[in-house]
């Protein structure tokens, strides 16, 4: 008997933001060109703390520590529970109100056990306890491992990506892949512990430039591109009391015990004296 591994991680939001973060750091990889050759761009989470930013990654600041550009930064602007927004679940489950949990089926099994202790069963009747393991033609007492989970939450979550260079041709580089990787559509899909997000990159690309300041200021090239992801919650993360995933069990078999009343002082079903046999 083999045993099949069930990896279920519950969709959380560092879930999606790690999502997001993966997709610009690794599935684009920006590159673009600087006065040292061909440059990886580093993609900074503007979520963290300050402090683990300049301690993580020295290199993305000078000596004053001040930024080095070109650089790329991911922010999470807004979540919005939106009831229209409901996915592929379009209504509610709740979940059983029980120590277990759960609202819907995410994956099952044959329970080897319990299933083997019916079909002995079985054989040992049919080969009047002649043998009480072997194979049976015809066994529908199959007991099967349900597991379920809770039902999903969908969210929308948009999300900001600003890109900042010093010269005109950094920006070009950097802002080219995000309009021709979908092609002509601006929808792709998001990938993390085996879920799935479908994300929408915004049509506007908004550009926040100084070059028309001719004051002495440094030049800085700034495009903003947001990116909207439908996405959905399992759970209420290290908050909940139930597990995530519970494992429940069919039932193949009911008995009903017989109950028989007596009137009188004779037994009806009694033939003789020492006879209380049915």
């Amino acid at each position: 008997m083999t045993t099949k591994n069930i990896e279920f991680k519950a969709s959380t939001i560092e879930t999606i933001d790690t999502s997001i973060y993966e997709w610009v750091e690794n599935t684009l990889d920006l590159h673009t060109t600087t006065n040292k050759g061909l440059f990886k761009v580093p993609v900074l989470w503007l979520g963290t703390e300050r402090t683990w930013q300049i301690k993580n990654d020295q290199t993305i600041r000078d000596k004053v520590g001040k930024l080095i550009l070109p650089l790329i930064t991911v922010n999470r602007d807004s979540i919005t529970k939106d009831p229209s927004f409901k996915g592929s679940f379009q209504a509610n489950l709740f979940e059983q109100q029980d120590y277990k949990g759960g609202a819907t089926p995410v994956d099952s099994n044959i329970n080897q056990d319990k299933t083997q202790n019916f079909q002995n069963s079985i054989r040992t009747r049919n080969t009047n306890n002649q043998q009480q393991t072997g194979k049976v033609k015809d066994n529908n007492q199959i007991i099967y491992n349900t597991y379920n989970a809770p039902i999903p939450v969908y969210v929308n979550t948009t999300y900001s990506i600003t890109l900042r260079t010093e010269y005109q041709q950094q920006m070009n580089d950097l802002m080219q892949p995000f309009i021709t990787t979908t092609g002509q559509i601006n929808s792709f899909l998001l990938k993390r512990d085996g879920h799935r997000y479908e994300a929408f990159i915004q049509q506007d690309y908004s550009m926040n430039n100084n070059t028309t300041n001719i004051g002495e200021d440094e030049r800085m090239f700034e495009t903003k591109v947001q990116i909207k992801v439908l996405g959905y919650l399992v759970g209420e993360g290290f908050n909940r009391t139930r597990p995530t995933l519970s494992r429940r069990e069919n039932q193949v078999k009911i008995r009903i015990t017989d109950e028989r009343s007596i009137v009188g002082d004779k037994v009806p079903w009694k033939k003789k004296d020492n006879d209380y046999r049915d």
